[in-house]
């Protein structure tokens, strides 16, 4: 019998109170329930996702319920012994960015939050906020796990004040982290947050954040590769993603385009969908980046579409559409 594949995601399960670029609100569970959910279809019989996340007391059941549709998710990571979840309200001004508000925070998730799954294959960490995985938990990873780790830059690029208000903030101590990461992946703005100069100028205080330029992009990358990290993500909104490696000594730079789709509904966990189709692309052969840059784009595309769960597709049908868009080009 072959082994069955183990995926965990990391992080937290917000209630969304979500008002879309065209108007439509929303009220769901999200974050880790997309890339969970999308696993799930895509692994159907061949492997496990263990979400892991700190939640609520009042929004066990909803999420129980979520989850026990799907019999191949394992529920033994998500605890609601602190009693804390966390609760973002958000509101997109246009199709890429959005106003966001906190009201509730999860407790962090430590390292004895990962015994359930020291034997995943792979490691899918989506923090959303600052606080939510500490350093700690990924060196204890890296010490007590062979599995690939995943990690979303999302979370210690955003903070929160005492009033709610979230913004972006510089990832100072990034390479206390770097080489306890395996995948790095983030969006473009993101990666202003990640690569900044060591005197900031006036000119750079304008906008929420540096935006950097090609070159800026590239020596980046080039720097967390340095460190110990595999393979860099940047996502560049609608237009694809860059995949920075190293290879035979030199940086190698590779560009996948996005999945088109005729209209967009929603994009709110579409990164954290992401990064789920990244962990599925590097699940059979971990260098493999471009066919986990297609998984990542179907995965992202495909949460564009609806508001529900729904949105995800099957195996068969995923690569089916991964098939249309890059032809000759596709890996699978």
């Amino acid at each position: 019998m072959n082994k069955k594949h183990k995926i965990a995601v990391v992080g937290p399960i917000p209630k969304d109170h979500i008002t879309t670029h065209k108007g439509l609100v929303v009220e769901k569970y999200g974050c880790i329930t997309h890339p969970t959910i999308a696993l799930s279809k895509l692994l159907k019989d061949s492997g496990y996702v263990y979400p892991i996340a700190h939640i609520s007391q009042s929004h066990e059941l909803p999420i129980h319920t979520i989850f026990s549709a799907y019999k191949n998710i394992v529920e033994e990571g998500v605890s609601s012994v602190h009693d804390q979840g966390t609760v973002i309200k958000l509101r997109f001004v246009d199709q890429n960015n959005r106003l966001e508000k906190q009201i509730a925070y999860m407790h962090p998730i430590i390292a004895e939050d990962m015994a359930v799954a020291l034997d995943a294959d792979v490691f899918v960490f989506v923090p959303i906020t600052d606080f939510e995985v500490p350093l700690e938990t990924l060196k204890y990873l890296k010490a007590n796990s062979k599995g690939l780790i995943i990690f979303d830059a999302h979370g210690p690029t955003s903070t929160a004040t005492t009033k709610g208000d979230r913004y972006r903030r510089f990832w100072i101590d990034r390479d206390l982290w770097l080489p306890y990461i395996d995948v790095l992946k983030m969006n473009i703005e993101e990666a202003g947050c990640c690569w900044f100069p060591k005197e900031i100028q006036p000119k750079d205080l304008e906008d929420d954040y540096i935006e950097l330029s090609e070159k800026q992009r590239a020596d980046f990358a080039e720097h967390v590769l340095s460190k110990g990290v595999k393979a860099v993500y940047i996502t560049l909104d609608s237009r694809g993603c860059a995949i920075y490696t190293m290879k035979n000594g030199q940086m190698q730079q590779d560009f996948v385009p996005s999945v088109r789709v005729s209209e967009v509904i929603d994009t709110t966990g579409c990164g954290d969908s992401f990064a789920g189709g990244l962990a599925f692309g590097l699940l059979e052969d971990k260098t493999d980046y471009i066919k986990a840059a297609q998984y990542a784009n179907a995965l992202g595309a495909q949460r564009t579409q609806g508001t529900t769960f729904e949105v995800f597709k099957s195996l068969e049908e995923t690569n089916e559409m991964i098939r249309k868009n890059y032809g000759d080009q596709s890996k699978v």
